[in-house]
């Protein structure tokens, strides 16, 4: 079965709405991590004089960090969000 099949609530030409508007749903979730990830280690990481047209050595690693450390939060914040779902429903 396609992503967009034509199984649950399908209009005239198959495609189902339902599906469409919950992709469109998680990527604005993406979008959103995205950018707020980007902004914050720009933030962090990014001297704003712009003296050079690359990043330097000290700004490259500051930002691997930066993102390492963001991916790992937001992955410990889901998993306790999960568990805390998980554990109000009874299950």
């Amino acid at each position: 079965m396609s992503f967009l099949g034509r199984s649950g609530s399908s209009s005239s030409n198959g495609i189902n709405q339902e599906r469409v508007d919950m992709a469109i749903q998680e990527l604005d979730m993406i979008t959103d991590v995205f950018n707020r990830l980007v902004s914050s280690c720009h933030n962090k990481c990014v001297n704003t004089r712009y003296a050079e047209g690359d990043l330097n050595k000290g700004e490259s690693v500051c930002i691997d960090r930066c993102v390492a450390k963001f991916f790992e939060v937001n992955k410990k914040v889901g998993e306790k969000l999960q568990n805390m779902g998980a554990a109000a429903s009874g299950g």
